[in-house]
């Protein structure tokens, strides 16, 4: 194969940053909309979080099929048609007439972004070897530490002067740009020895993955010991014991389950979850605090959350660096430890407070966080076969992609849980349990108003003391996740296994999420 021209490489690599900055565009962007988009389409509460969580749950869900279609059918055309079902969705969002319709479509908007990402990023090692490789996923990685940063104040800009469907538009618009430039420079490419799909391990995974999700979504609304939540969680658990069974009887499954009695890849995919719960939520669950409880614009919001997410533009390739002379676990451990500091010092502010007394708890957990997001692919691609770069980039993401959405649901559920308690608690005159149950889970979205209308013998100060009493609760349980994942990784990665990994020959800075 005659070699790879420079211009040709940089066509293919801008392809792949675009999808990489698609992905936290399509997090953060909607997650800012949510309240403009209640205010137009309203919906109940469960609806509306499937807006997040919808794309949430078929990204995380289809990444490891994704990475094994693309090894078996060619990455270039996987990548063309992940990028086109994206940017079609993203265009068919920006005309949503429903709320329905918004949570269906996004979900499809999550399977293409697994499509694009999971081959793009199995694409590009085959355009790049040895220091330009590592060049290459570092920008990768930039590109996605841009769409974090600044995709909740490109968010709140567009909806501000726009309206919340110009952020579909947007997206779309990067979709189509990088699918043109893909389909001018990216060669095809597959792995020869590539089998066939899973396709009972997918299913039973996505099964599972789906119940629980919806489980716990819907818990805090119908109870937690109701039929509905029990028959979804005990279905979900049917389907995953039978995931396991499968993945153990077949010949080449979607996950080899035997590596995790490897105690450093247990210790790595543990790494690949922990961000979820002290920093991915966040994205979610401050703009609704912002906008909803706070009273802040969309724009306002936006610049906020530009504290919590900037540290990601730097600090992940200065961890990469450290690493040559830091041990990896050490590196990691320090950076969860520091984000529950912040976690717990952002438990201290409560609604109402001055912005200014919010940076620095934000700046804080968006330090700690950056440490570990710096090393995580380095360390996971040491134990993950190399010959099967589809493969490679979907078994890692997964794990990182499902444990985000799984704690998105998990975090959305406690709050609600949290806020119907408080709202119980309160000493509220006329305020029930029942009336709590029914306006609950609106405030725990930020629909100030809307729990003011079911609730009013409450005056809104009351209603937002008594979320932010729920969202101190909550900070105290995420803390304490973070801190018991910095102990168990420290752990697992101090082990002599994690001792061969070569973490300075691999890129710094996340590239899915």
């Amino acid at each position: 194969m005659k070699p790879a021209s420079p211009a040709r490489r940089a066509f293919v690599l801008a392809a792949v940053c675009l999808a990489a900055l698609c992905m936290p565009l399509s997090f953060t962007g909607p997650a800012i909309a949510i309240p403009a988009i209640a205010a137009d389409l309203h919906g109940t509460p469960l609806a509306l979080a499937w807006i997040t969580n919808a794309f949430m749950l078929s990204f995380g869900a289809c990444l490891m099929v994704a990475g094994a279609l693309a090894d078996r059918y060619g990455r270039k055309r996987v990548f063309l048609l992940g990028m086109g079902v994206f940017s079609a969705a993203a265009l068919a969002l920006a005309a949503a007439p429903a709320i329905l319709w918004l949570d269906v479509l996004r979900a499809i908007q999550g399977l293409g972004c697994a499509m694009a990402l999971s081959s793009g990023l199995a694409a590009l090692a085959q355009e790049f070897d040895g220091p330009s490789r590592a060049r290459a996923f570092s920008l990768i990685g930039t590109a996605f530490g841009v769409g974090l940063a600044f995709g909740p104040f490109l968010a709140g800009t567009l909806i501000t002067h726009t309206g919340w469907r110009a952020i579909f538009v947007a997206t779309a618009a990067a979709g189509l740009t990088s699918l043109l430039a893909a389909a001018r420079a990216m060669r095809e490419s597959r792995d020869p020895q590539a089998q066939g799909v899973d396709w009972p391990g997918a299913l039973t995974f996505t099964s599972a993955l789906s119940l629980l999700t919806y489980g716990l979504l819907q818990a805090p609304d119908s109870g937690w010991g109701s039929a509905a939540s029990l028959g979804l969680l005990g279905g979900a658990a049917l389907l995953l014991a039978a995931f396991i069974r499968v993945e153990r009887r077949a010949a080449r499954p979607m996950l080899d389950l035997s590596l995790f009695r490897l105690p450093a890849f247990a210790g790595v995919q543990l790494l690949a979850a922990a961000p979820a719960f002290s920093f991915v939520v966040l994205l979610v669950l401050l703009p609704a605090r912002f906008i909803g409880i706070e009273g802040y614009s969309a724009l306002e919001a936006g610049r906020m959350m530009i504290s919590l997410s900037a540290p990601m533009l730097v600090l992940p390739v200065l961890a990469g660096m450290a690493a040559q002379r830091i041990a990896a676990a050490h590196i990691c451990a320090s950076g969860l430890l520091l984000a529950a500091g912040g976690l717990l010092w952002l438990s201290t502010c409560a609604p109402g407070q001055s912005p200014a007394s919010l940076l620095g708890p934000l700046l804080l957990i968006g330090c700690g966080i950056s440490l570990p997001w710096g090393l995580m692919d380095g360390l996971a691609i040491s134990v993950v076969p190399v010959e099967r770069a589809g493969m490679a980039a979907g078994i890692f993401n997964t794990t990182r992609v499902a444990s985000e959405g799984l704690a998105l649901a998990i975090v959305s559920a406690l709050l609600g849980t949290f806020t119907v308690a408080s709202l119980v608690g309160a000493g509220i005159a006329g305020v029930g349990t029942a009336q709590a149950a029914h306006a609950g889970p609106f405030l725990a979205l930020g629909e100030l108003r809307h729990a003011a209308t079911l609730l009013p013998q409450a005056d809104t100060a009351e209603l937002a003391q008594a979320y932010g009493a729920a969202f101190r609760h909550l900070l105290y349980v995420l803390a304490s996740i973070t801190t018991a994942s910095a102990l168990l990784i420290l752990a697992f990665l101090r082990h002599p296994a994690a001792a061969t990994m070569d973490t300075a020959a691999l890129p710094a800075g996340d590239t899915t999420s």
